[in-house]
């Protein structure tokens, strides 16, 4: 039988454009949509093999809706849909928009992308009965009572999918049936909101009401396809740089898509003599994320002399394998960090990792999440491996199917290590980016492996009185807010509140939702003043989250014997080079309250005598931005040690140092700090509480004062709009591709970060390097002390009270030379009984 393919031209490319990376090619052409577009397209022919092709463009001309209703902005593509389910075809069509599932028939399918560009939803007659109870036609009835904000279709307001089911399904199906029965509506609200906009509803579903009668200039004859141009399309596809598509296309039509290649390995069952020359792979599998408590499933190793599998037992009671895993012999792993903690717990430590897969490809574009080993194999264009869940089965906690099955995963896996090794290394070249990945993120993935098992101490007792204490807080805090209130309600229930607040109370209502009056912490800190509840709830918030994420949280994860917690770094999330935590986070300890900062006293040494020690950057980033902009004045500042925020103060209000106040300091401080991220006047001027006109002011005579930063913020954006990407000082970069959107929002968010990431990212990297050359140091010093946590921009350590005078000798000297910029850095430390002792 025939089949037609019909592409939803724009909506597709759009979702190409950001579902993708920003590439471009040798000539600096922007080229993420044109990749992703085609990739998408090239895979539909293969999977629908049709004989008819049509992709179809909004012509930006008025359609029927925008005369019908002058608030729609949305253009149709004409479809060939009808014509050719009467010539007997298939149709599949291929959108970004749910309106076109109203086309899907027993001939047609609509296949909707709801992730990236591979991952489509499929529409028939049958999946529409299954998940909503309607028929293809009737999803414009649903459309008409619920509306569609993306194709403003007003729809009846307050009338959400749930509600526009349920009326459907009680009265008839349509809207015209829900409007003769709107009387017999339960809910007196619901009701009036019916009755109130019946025209609207009728206007509604006439807007979402595709045109299939719409005159037409091409037949379902003219889109017949027969293969691809091939002498048309092979240059294109080398202007655009697009290699791995041209594997498919340069003998003509793609190839029938092939079964994974027979892999040779060997299940070892005794390991005696056997040894792995030469650089080898090695792939460590764990039943989940959490690799300090996780099972172990088994390991791969693939060199010049074969693959293999081991299961624990095996690498455990093998001496040939711990002289291997221990030996200075060559290794590329995927996540070292997680590797050598697995070889840890097994009682092996490991050596001669030079290469992680994980982490290279996290610096070659960070914007790329980290899911798991076949995102990243995939994402370089490796396709020989199979998905955890074909292995496995679904869920977090893996199934174990017989062991040849797992075997032949990991081994598959182990040999794809191999290979992206290879490209990854060219890439990371290409980039100039081998030396971030060899002289800081690997080395620095060791030290952190070593702060995780070491871990840090809790005092539980400590932990249990304070959540005590802060349980009788916020009792105390709710008896007040209930007779602020005159009355007892559910301090946690937004619904609630409102009513007390905006109704019984009579406060001004900010803004509304779907539910009712916004109670968001933004509406409460504009209302504070207006009346004592307001500032009560918004501490009864905050106590109430210190209370159940933090302490709570704490009390969770410290391990019963040891009273121990193993965060984990996650070292390949932010697109900055910041490092995270979790399990527990440490990175975001409120420390605003007393009560948030009184948690780090809970963090104690793990030996009687010994303390916390904290180093601390002080305003690196302010000087990373000096050393970037090459701002003499700034850099002036620094180099004779001024107080920067006085400084900034003397040189924007035109005082002397003694004349400068409390006041101007406070503004100027916020004016240092706020075009670190690239503050707007609007900005400013929340932070400050005065006029726009005022926050436009003071930051134009600071751009005065300092005008090469201003040069900085205006150059980067230009290299960002020119590159796509940022780079730190040490060549990490950051993909923006918003930069070049047409919606000002979006594109001064892009220019923002474009400003901050080479400051942020470059403090990051300073940090890190700081890490390393530290460890290394109290190695070489032969100190006990151990490096346990970093947080931000400081670090904090545990020693005996006798090495505290050394510390305050070297942690500085090393931190303040980590890296050379123009002007010092400069850190502050301090030491107590607790971390917040030493704080």
């Amino acid at each position: 039988m025939n089949k037609l393919v019909l592409i939803d031209g724009n909506s597709i490319a759009n979702r190409a454009f950001y579902a993708l990376p920003l590439l471009n090619n040798d000539k600096g052409v922007y080229t993420n949509a044109v990749y992703g577009f085609a990739m998408m397209l090239m895979n539909v022919l293969e999977k629908e093999k049709p004989s008819h092709v049509l992709v179809a463009f909004d012509a930006g001309k008025t359609t029927f809706r925008h005369t019908t209703f002058k608030g729609y902005k949305g253009g149709r593509q004409k479809t060939l849909t009808k014509q050719a389910e009467a010539d007997g075809m298939e149709v599949a069509i291929l959108t970004g928009d749910r309106d076109l599932t109203q086309l899907a028939s027993e001939k047609t399918t609509v296949y909707i992308t709801i992730k990236g560009i591979a991952d489509m939803e499929t529409n028939t007659p049958e999946t529409l009965k299954e998940k909503y109870n309607l028929t293809p036609t009737q999803i414009i009835d649903m459309k008409g009572l619920m509306g569609d904000s993306s194709d403003n279709i007003p729809g009846i307001p307050g009338v959400g999918e749930k509600t526009a089911l349920k009326l459907l399904h009680e009265f008839g199906g349509t809207v015209e049936s829900v409007l003769e029965h709107a009387e017999e509506i339960s809910g007196k609200k619901l009701k009036e909101k019916v009755l109130e906009n019946k025209e609207l509803a009728v206007l509604s579903k006439e807007l979402a009401t595709i045109n299939v009668n719409s005159p037409i200039e091409c037949t379902v004859e003219s889109t017949k396809y027969d293969g691809y141009q091939t002498e048309k399309v092979i240059p294109l596809l080398k202007e655009m740089n697009f290699t791995t598509l041209l594997k498919n296309i340069e003998g003509g039509a793609p190839e029938e898509v092939k079964e994974l290649k027979e892999l040779s390995y060997e299940i070892v069952t005794e390991l005696k003599e056997k040894h792995f020359g030469g650089k080898t792979a090695l792939y460590v599998e764990l039943e989940n994320d959490n690799y300090h408590t996780a099972n172990f499933i088994g390991l791969a190793i693939h060199s010049d002399q074969g693959t293999y599998f081991f299961t624990k037992e095996t690498a455990k009671n093998s001496v040939s394998f711990r002289e291997w895993v221990e030996s200075a012999q060559t290794k590329v792993v995927y996540d070292a960090k997680k590797t050598m903690v697995a070889m840890n717990r097994m009682g092996f430590a490991i050596s001669g990792i030079t290469f992680d897969i994980m982490l290279a490809s996290y610096l070659l574009n960070p914007s790329d999440s980290i899911d798991d080993f076949t995102s990243v194999a995939v994402r370089h264009d490796y396709t020989e491996v199979e998905t955890d869940e074909a292995v496995y089965g679904k869920g977090a906690k893996r199934s174990t199917p017989e062991e040849s099955i797992v075997a032949g995963h990991l081994a598959r896996k182990a040999v794809a290590i191999a290979e992206l090794e290879k490209r990854l290394v060219d890439d990371l070249e290409k980039n100039e980016q081998l030396a971030l990945m060899e002289d800081l993120e690997l080395p620095l993935t060791f030290v952190l492996a070593q702060m995780e098992m070491q871990g840090v101490s809790v005092d539980t007792e400590r932990l249990e009185n304070m959540k005590v204490e802060l349980a009788g807080r916020l009792k105390t805090l709710e008896t007040s807010i209930h007779s602020l209130a005159g009355e007892e309600f559910n301090i946690n229930s937004p619904k609630q509140l409102g009513v007390i607040l905006f109704e019984k109370l009579e406060l001004p209502p900010v803004k509304k939702t779907k539910t009712g009056y916004s109670t968001a912490a933004d509406v409460l800190e504009s209302l504070s003043g207006k009346h004592d509840i307001i500032d009560e709830i918004l501490l009864y918030r905050q106590l109430g989250k210190i209370q159940s994420t933090y302490i709570e949280g704490l009390l969770k994860v410290t391990d019963k014997e040891t009273h121990k917690v193993h965060t984990r770094f996650n070292q390949t999330l932010t697109q900055t080079g910041r490092l995270s935590s979790v399990d527990p986070n440490l990175q975001n300890i409120p420390i605003r309250l007393e009560e948030g900062r009184k948690i780090r006293q809970v963090f104690v040494p793990s030996k009687p005598g010994w303390k916390i020690f904290s180093a601390d950057y002080s305003q690196v980033e302010l000087r990373v931005l000096a050393h970037i902009s090459e701002d003499e004045n700034l850099i002036y500042a620094f180099k004779h040690d001024y107080d920067i925020h006085t400084k900034t103060a003397m040189d924007v209000f035109h005082v002397e140092q003694e004349e400068v106040d409390s006041l101007m300091r406070r503004q100027a401080k916020a004016v240092n700090f706020g075009i670190v991220y690239g503050i707007s006047d609007y900005g400013l001027s929340q932070n400050l509480g005065i006029t726009r006109k005022d926050a436009k002011d003071f930051i134009d005579r600071y751009f005065v004062s300092y005008p090469a930063v201003k040069e900085y913020m205006h150059d980067i954006v230009r290299f960002a709009k020119e590159k796509g990407y940022v780079e730190t000082i040490l060549h990490r970069r950051r993909y923006i591709p918003e930069i070049v959107s047409r919606n000002f929002n979006v594109r001064g968010f892009a220019e923002r970060t474009a400003m901050n990431t080479p400051i942020q990212g470059s403090a990051a990297d300073i940090i890190k390097k700081a890490m390393i050359l530290m460890s290394e140091r109290l190695e070489s010093e032969q100190l006990e002390a151990k490096l346990l946590l970093q947080v931000h921009d400081e670090l904090i350590f545990e020693a005996p009270e006798a090495e505290i005078a050394k510390l305050e000798e070297i942690v500085p000297d090393v931190m303040e030379n980590a890296v050379e910029l123009s002007v010092p850095l400069k850190v502050d430390s301090a030491f107590g009984d607790t971390w917040y002792d030493a704080k």
